[in-house]
Parts: C-alpha cells; sequence; structure tokens
C-alpha cells in the first residue's frame, strides 16, 4: 500500500540545509558517508550541478512535509567502479549507465520505504534518458546492500576503490534489475 504521506520530487537548491541536517543524522547513526565531508552542501550538489554534464538530476523525500531522504544520479566518472563492470557484461560502453549516488534517509523516517521510492526515481529518470542505473556502496555498509537486493539489483563483482593516492576501500558495485 502506498503510504500518502510519502512525497519524491526534484530536488531544489533551498533544500540543500535540510538535506545536510539529515545527511549529518544519517553519518552520526550510521556513519555514512564514511568520511564526513569539507562542505557537506558542496558534496551534495556541486557548484553548478544542474549544468553540469555529469548530474542527470537529484530528489528528495518527504514525510508528513519534513525531508527525511535524498538521492543523486549521474553520468559514469572516472573511478567509478559499477559503469565499467556492467559495460563489460553487456557489451557497451560505460557512458550507457547512470550512477546512483548520495542516497540516504532519515533514522527517524526508515521503515516506510522511503530508499526503495527514491530508488524507483532513479530507475525512472535513468530508463528515461536510455540509461540503466549502477551504483556503488561500501561493504560494510550492509544495510543499503541489502536494500538494493531486495529491490531486485545484481551484485556484480566485490571489489577495490581507490578514495585516494594512498587509500582504497572495498565496495560492492550493483545494477539495477533490466
Amino acid at each position: 500500500m502506498k503510504d500518502e504521506r510519502i512525497t519524491v520530487r526534484k530536488r531544489e537548491a533551498a533544500d540543500l540545509d535540510a538535506c545536510v541536517r539529515v545527511l549529518a543524522d544519517v553519518h552520526a547513526s550510521d556513519g555514512y558517508p564514511v568520511d564526513w565531508p569539507r562542505d557537506p552542501a558542496e558534496w551534495l550538489a556541486p557548484p553548478d550541478s544542474a549544468d553540469s554534464p555529469d548530474s542527470l538530476g537529484a530528489w528528495v523525500a518527504l514525510l508528513d512535509g519534513t525531508l527525511v531522504g535524498h538521492v543523486c544520479l549521474s553520468a559514469a566518472r572516472p573511478g567509478d567502479t559499477a559503469p565499467g563492470l556492467w559495460a563489460g557484461r553487456h557489451g557497451t560502453g560505460p557512458e550507457r549507465s547512470a550512477v546512483v549516488s548520495r542516497l540516504y534517509v532519515s533514522p527517524k523516517a526508515r521503515g516506510h520505504g522511503i530508499g526503495a521510492l527514491l530508488l524507483a526515481e532513479t530507475l525512472r529518470a535513468s530508463r528515461g534518458l536510455g540509461l540503466h542505473p549502477v551504483l556503488d556502496v561500501v561493504t560494510s555498509d550492509r544495510s543499503a546492500a541489502a536494500l538494493y537486493e531486495r529491490q531486485g539489483w545484481t551484485l556484480l563483482a566485490t571489489g577495490e576503490q581507490r578514495w585516494g593516492p594512498d587509500r582504497t576501500v572495498q565496495v560492492h558495485s550493483y545494477a539495477a534489475p533490466r
């Protein structure tokens, strides 16, 4: 049954302060993001992100009018693991994929299917662009991996991703259902 109290819509510039507050709650509760960004608002919406060639959109979820969730969709970038894995399996280039990122839901708003609704929005948007959604998630984020698997996403591989000159992390790479 659809929860009529939940709305998913395009993120607006005026949403960023609330997005950062929710992100801080998620970081305190779950450790996401692994490294707290120097400028969280910029991490969520880099300058000129709406006009950036790799930005395909961002959405927020509201529960009873309060912002409680967020997700972004972008073109594949160097360093993303999932686009290359998906492309290799389907005989196409990574540019035929769209990368889901910055997905989080307030700990206080969980249990309403908000993460699934935000994922569904990225599916609709990427497919509308003729792209296939993929994502990378750190292996320690078991609840996120469980969400993707419940939604029918396929684990492509688990491996290392470089996060800096002296740092690698283990990630699971997933592709959305076809």
